[in-house]
């Protein structure tokens, strides 16, 4: 498979299917909308009057009637509740029922959310290939075999509508009808999908010592639709990238600065267990395990290292040389997983590194993270 020191073609300012835009058409079946998905009854402010003391979302913050009738910002959704919904900051429906027991010392919550501060970073490597990204939240985990049991649990009600999903800026991006076929028909179905690649899967069909773990032989549809329901999206590859560089600081590694570039050892990254032949599924570890000193920019865990991450992207062989806010979205054609694995090598762990994938397709060392809005 191929591993490259530049990411997916990225046109700007919509989304780019190979032969034209394919339409979403048709709705063949009920679907389901997550309730608490983000985003409340949006809206922006300005001059729109309302009833005081009423409460709404504007672009994922808060905001409230005043005695004027005005509505006005409240804070910040923070990292511990990153969602808003219905006026309110919720922690997103994976982790609706589960204590804060992620973390390297067992006292974070799984579904933390951190800020991506938007900006633009070079993608190239013999001439400069712009991209730019806006500000979002990236989770600061790979979802865990317990954030997946609760999606899960819900099967098959837990699909995605058509639409859900989208990049708010890429015309297109969210669930289309055509999809539905590549999901497990049932509970039963997704559960059997998880034992890939046996002895390597992470999940249990019951709850044991595994719930920390990344939940790992989702294919692409089943991460974006887990994303979907869960409030949030797939992160473009752009995004991803750009979360594991530090932006700006073009970073070689995730845990690099400007200054240095420290070689992977165990110490900053979960990886390299297969490459003797000698690899177990006890080699895969907790989220954030190597947190802080393998953690991005934005303290943001196992951007390097534990599992490979499903992007939104298909894969397409060159980047233009400027990008803003997009991806590729090319039917019927392999999409992307980044940052490296546990059964991978060390050059895997580049933020550059990148390998194509079918999006039916299961592997051991493969999961997701999911991005949000800010």
């Amino acid at each position: 498979m191929q591993i490259a020191a530049s990411a997916v073609t990225m046109w700007t300012g919509a989304c780019l299917v190979i032969g034209g835009c394919t339409a979403i058409v048709g709705v063949d079946k009920p679907y389901h909308l997550a309730d608490g998905a983000g985003g409340g009854s949006g809206g922006g402010g300005g001059a729109e009057t309302c009833t005081p003391e009423e409460v709404r979302c504007a672009q994922n913050r808060p905001q409230t009637c005043d005695e004027g009738g005005a509505w006005q910002d409240e804070p910040e959704c923070p990292a511990e509740v990153p969602l808003c919904d219905d006026g309110r900051c919720i922690v997103p429906r994976s982790c609706a029922k589960m204590d804060a027991i992620c973390g390297p010392r067992g006292d974070e919550g799984c579904c933390g959310s951190l800020v991506v501060p938007g900006g633009t970073f070079d993608r190239g490597d013999a001439e400069p290939r712009l991209a730019t990204v806006s500000d979002l939240r990236l989770d600061r985990f790979e979802v865990t075999v317990g954030r997946f049991r609760a999606f899960l649990s819900e099967y098959p009600a837990s699909w995605p509508a058509v639409g859900a999903g989208a990049h708010p800026k890429i015309p297109d991006s969210g669930w289309r009808a055509a999809w539905d076929a590549n999901l497990p028909v049932d509970r039963a179905a997704l559960s059997a999908s998880l034992h890939c690649e046996d002895p390597y899967f992470s999940w249990t069909d019951e709850v044991g010592e595994h719930e920390l773990l990344p939940a790992a032989c989702v294919s692409w549809y089943v991460a974006f639709a887990f994303c979907a329901w869960d409030g949030g999206r797939l992160p473009t590859a752009a995004e991803r990238r750009y979360a594991a560089a530090g932006g700006d600081e073009q970073r070689t590694y995730p845990w690099s600065s400007p200054e240095s570039a420290p070689e992977p050892d165990e110490s900053y990254a979960v990886y390299g267990c297969g490459l003797d032949g000698s690899c177990e599924i006890a080699d895969l570890q907790p989220g954030g395990s190597r947190s802080p000193r393998g953690d991005g920019r934005w303290g943001h865990a196992d951007l390097g290292g534990n599992v490979w991450e499903w992007v939104l992207d298909s894969f397409a062989a060159d980047d233009p040389i400027a990008c803003d806010d997009c991806a590729v979205l090319t039917p019927d054609t392999n999409h992307m997983i980044w940052g490296g694995g546990w059964r991978s090598g060390k050059e895997t762990l580049l933020t550059s590194a990148f390998q194509e994938r079918p999006p039916n397709g299961h592997f051991a060392g493969a999961g997701l993270r999911c991005a949000r809005a800010r």
